[in-house]
């Protein structure tokens, strides 16, 4: 994967990880975990997703090919 690749996946995880932090604190998901005891999936799946997104990128634009 090239840099840009690498900062694209960067900048995209960083804004699921966002995404899902707001979600998990928003009225709707503070509902679902009130009546079922866990986080609603939707705002699981995006810090999940946003974690490995990030960590692919940080990993490949520290390892990146020369």
């Amino acid at each position: 994967m090239n840099k840009a690749m690498a900062l694209v996946f960067i900048v995209g995880g960083i804004f699921l990880l966002m995404m899902g932090y707001n979600e998990a604190h928003s009225m709707r998901s503070g509902l679902t975990h009130y009546l079922t005891g866990s986080p609603s999936d939707k705002s699981v799946w995006m810090l999940i997703a946003g974690g490995i997104a990030t960590l692919a990128g940080l990993i490949s634009l520290l390892t990146g090919s020369k």
